[in-house]
């Protein structure tokens, strides 16, 4: 590991360096500052992080400040990026581990759906020499990317399907504002967690709703067009009155999965994670974390969907294994869209390419990360009652 540089993570060092990077000053809106600071100072006091860990931390902050460099530039040369309507998203939520992802991208071969790709969620402002015909810089870049994360932790081709050109999550859009969980995936920063916790991500998902204007205004360059956004991500449970103030019309698709198989596996992964940035990362302080983090997120959810619930259309994780198509067609009934012939043939071609026993098995046990499968019930006791329970 010698050959990997030492870096300085400092607010202002970071901030000059992307400014420096993209010959740029305006960041655009300032709201992101306060939790930069914060996850700046986490990584450098609780995470006990490694020479890898600081470098990969280091890159995406860093990355992060140029995309939002990129983006406003963007917006200022084509001030007509945010006339761009995001017309009804439908957004997949779900605890992770629930089949959002498998639903995700056999629902992304449908053309009416915009569907945000992995090297897009990574970097979505281009650079400002982007030819919409030509060679795209960010994929090249989004492909040594995943080659470096598999190359240092293989056991994660097990866990979560890597592909640069694949649909993926805009958790990964919230990054680039410095709300969103993805620094606790890859970190244990309490502090941090808190701050995202406990202040107004509304600014955030504004400024997503911007990312996917100028996401959406680059596939039309490309001569691509649909009807409407297809979204994922298990973070919106944290904050779905947020989602639903920025993007009022959108149509929530509520995966289900019993939280004692859910909990745990989303803990493996990001113990995964973890361990390639941290030299002791604690399997039990990740467990903790992430069903305390879930289970508010699922009561949060619960609650606001109340006043919405003709917003919310449920699937369960065994349906969606066993039955796909069924669960998709009454899926399409709700949408209020025809699923036509050729859209399920387009997603059956998926399915049959991208079976999950092409893929390792992701193996792991409640008891090496301190679980029992009763302690987990009584966590999610509410969501278990109205979602699980019932089925069994």
């Amino acid at each position: 590991m010698t050959d990997i540089p030492e870096v300085v993570l400092q607010t202002d060092e970071l901030l000059a360096e992307a400014r420096r990077l993209e010959s740029m000053v305006d960041f655009g809106p300032d709201h992101f500052r306060p939790a930069l600071e914060v996850l700046i100072k986490a990584l450098n006091e609780e995470a006990g992080l490694n020479a890898v860990g600081r470098f990969t931390h280091y890159q995406r902050i860093l990355n992060s400040l140029r995309n939002r460099l990129r983006m406003q530039a963007w917006l200022e040369r084509h001030p007509e990026i945010l006339d761009e309507e995001i017309h009804s998203p439908v957004v997949i939520v779900g605890l992770a581990r629930t089949g959002t992802t498998l639903l995700h991208r056999i629902l992304a071969n449908d053309d009416r759906f915009h569907a945000p790709l992995w090297y897009e969620v990574r970097n979505p402002a281009p650079y400002m020499d982007w030819n919409a015909a030509g060679v795209d810089q960010r994929l090249e870049e989004a492909k040594s990317e995943i080659d470096t994360l598999l190359a240092v932790n293989p056991e994660f081709a097990a866990i979560h399907p890597m592909d640069p050109l694949g649909a993926d999550e805009e958790i990964l859009l919230l990054e680039h504002s410095f709300y969103s969980y993805v620094p606790n995936a890859f970190a244990n920063v309490p502090s941090y967690t808190k701050h995202v916790q406990t202040h107004d991500n509304l600014p955030a998902y504004r400024y997503l709703k911007q990312q996917l204007q100028l996401l959406q205004w680059q596939k039309k360059q490309r001569g691509e067009s649909a009807e409407r956004w297809l979204l994922k991500t298990p973070h919106h449970l944290h904050f779905m009155n947020q989602l639903l103030r920025v993007f009022p019309d959108a149509q929530i698709v509520a995966t289900h999965r019993d939280p004692t198989l859910s909990i745990p596996s989303i803990t493996s992964m990001n113990y995964n994670l973890r361990i390639t940035g941290a030299d002791a990362p604690n399997k039990l302080e990740v467990a903790r974390e992430w069903s305390e983090l879930f289970a508010d997120g699922v009561r949060h959810t619960m609650a606001v969907r109340q006043n919405v619930e003709q917003q919310f259309f449920d699937v369960w994780f065994e349906d969606t294994i066993a039955r796909p198509f069924d669960v998709i067609a009454k899926m399409y009934e709700f949408l209020e869209m025809p699923f036509t012939p050729i859209v399920r043939a387009a997603m059956e071609k998926h399915t049959e390419a991208n079976k999950r026993e092409d893929r390792p098995t992701h193996e792991y046990t409640l008891e090496e990360y301190g679980y029992t499968a009763a302690g987990i019930a009584s966590q999610f006791e509410e969501y278990c009652a109205r979602f699980i329970n019932a089925r069994n």
